[in-house]
């Protein structure tokens, strides 16, 4: 009887190990895992160089060329878009532009970049 149950369990945690592990593009950014576990993100600029995100369009050698002292691009930026690299498999001016364009949805602004506030009024 004992092996009985023990096989059970054993079957059953194996058949949940295997959907979870399927299906973990789905649940896994639900997770509260801390930021460090998944990787360090560089803190200047010439590391953001060496980690992908610059580009033709996006150019931060002057930074590194004037010697800027600052700690590189903003944290939760490199994180979000080298999310959008990874999952969607675009290049680093893609995935800032998807990026752009979901920060200004986010903050009721159109992809034009005027706001979609009914009472917004401008003068041309």
């Amino acid at each position: 009887m004992a092996y009985m149950l023990f096989y059970a369990l054993l079957f059953s945690v194996i058949i949940s190990g295997t959907v979870l592990y399927l299906t973990r593009s789905r649940w896994l950014h639900l997770l509260p895992v801390p930021d460090y576990i998944y990787d360090r993100l560089p803190s200047s600029f010439t590391a953001d160089v060496e980690a992908g995100l610059s580009s033709t369009e996006f150019d931060i050698a002057s930074n590194i060329a004037s010697g800027d002292s600052r700690a590189g691009l903003d944290i939760r930026a490199k994180r979000e878009v080298q999310a959008i690299m990874r999952n969607q498999h675009v290049n680093f001016d893609e995935a800032r532009r998807i990026y752009t364009t979901q920060r200004f949805a986010k903050n009721n602004i159109g992809p034009d970049g005027r706001p979609r506030d009914p009472k917004f009024v401008s003068f041309s």
